[in-house]
């Protein structure tokens, strides 16, 4: 048997769990793949940024040509967005690839890596891919408690993630407790702030500003499959100092972000109107949705994402019923959160009918 011959720690390791596909649902319910509507996932539900489809729709004549291995022009487009220098980006294969470069190039087996409980999955599946030493801090008030995460450092960490909105909570560490905290770590750890969620916020951290002042042991990553609706290009990238650049470019496969997802990505940059857009529902959406928990009575985790956390008693019990009434949510017992299921703020069609299914199992 093959898994005679693999790696002993491959064995072990879990399988990331996505949300369902409308389809497959579909398929297994024998459901109508239109009367089904996804809020598992974090997606934008106004879709993609329409500057990205047109702008993807006329890359799509040069598909027989290789992407350009290292994004210029969307490379600079971004520093022009954020304000820093082409050389300070690093571009992935989604945001999930960079955490698995800084892996690549930082950590070796048995290094402890320090990451919250009840953050993003992708943290705990590569530090035991790479059998790193995983130090789970637990969260305060289902956030990083940014004080324990700090004693949990020591001089062989050599990575902390911090996901700042947290997913799957969505909650967020202050400005004040954050730039404390990164004014403390040692200088041979590197921070990766996790903020795929970034521009949801209102008053969102000065990551960026830390770079530009000359922190070298830190990363900010960020994704635009969130905001700007490209969830399915899988197109992401770190912002950080050009020697953590460099060393990140050393191990990243040649090619990793195809044409199509640079042509998009460089147009959705400059579609501010359906970032705003998307910001409107999105706040309009989390008002109702916890509006309508409070009247039912359901505990719920004030967001500062696109989702929400609500405890709904049993959550695989409630997901599996929502699923057969054609809504499409995420359980959260893989967090140690049985009781609670996470829910994208959709449309507002979407939304009402989410509440209404959800009464109805009541």
């Amino acid at each position: 048997m093959l898994k005679d011959i693999a790696l002993p720690h491959i064995a072990g390791l879990a399988v990331y769990e996505p949300g369902r596909p409308i389809e497959e649902v579909a398929r297994e319910l024998r459901l109508r793949p239109e009367t089904i509507i996804k809020l598992a996932s974090n997606e934008n539900p106004l879709g993609p940024s329409p500057k990205a489809v047109t702008a993807m729709r006329r890359a799509l004549a040069t598909t027989h040509l290789y992407p350009d291995g290292g994004g210029f022009y969307l490379r600079q487009g971004l520093a022009k967005h954020l304000g820093m220098r082409p050389e300070n980006i690093v571009l992935g294969n989604g945001s999930n690839e960079i955490i698995e470069l800084l892996f690549h190039a930082f950590v070796a087996p048995g290094d402890p890596v320090v990451y919250a409980e009840r953050s993003f999955a992708v943290y705990a599946l590569c530090a035991r891919l790479f059998q790193a030493q995983p130090v789970v801090v637990p969260a305060k008030d289902h956030t990083h408690d940014l004080d324990a995460m700090l004693a949990a450092i020591n001089g062989r960490t050599k990575l902390v993630f911090i996901a700042n909105p947290n997913n799957p909570t969505g909650t967020r560490v202050p400005n004040e407790a954050l730039d404390r905290f990164l004014s403390r770590v040692p200088a041979r750890t590197i921070v990766a702030i996790d903020e795929a969620y970034y521009e949801f916020l209102d008053d969102p951290p000065q990551t960026l500003r830390h770079i530009q002042r000359g922190m070298p042991n830190l990363i900010a990553m960020r994704t635009f499959s969130k905001i700007a609706g490209l969830a399915g290009l899988r197109i992401g990238y770190g912002v950080a100092g050009a020697e953590m650049t460099g060393l990140l470019n050393k191990v990243r496969q040649p090619f990793n972000v195809n044409a199509i997802a640079q042509a998009g990505a460089l147009a959705a940059l400059g579609d501010r109107a359906h970032i705003e857009r998307t910001r409107r529902l999105n706040r309009q959406g989390l008002k109702y949705l916890g509006g309508e928990f409070r009247k039912m009575k359901l505990e719920f985790i004030p967001s500062e994402a696109n989702f929400i956390c609500v405890r709904v008693g049993g959550g695989a019990e409630v997901f599996g019923a929502l699923q057969r009434r054609g809504v499409i949510v995420r359980p959260m017992g893989g967090y140690a959160m049985p009781e609670w299921v996470r829910v994208t703020a959709g449309t507002m069609p979407e939304n009402r009918r989410f509440i209404r299914e959800l009464r109805r199992l009541a």
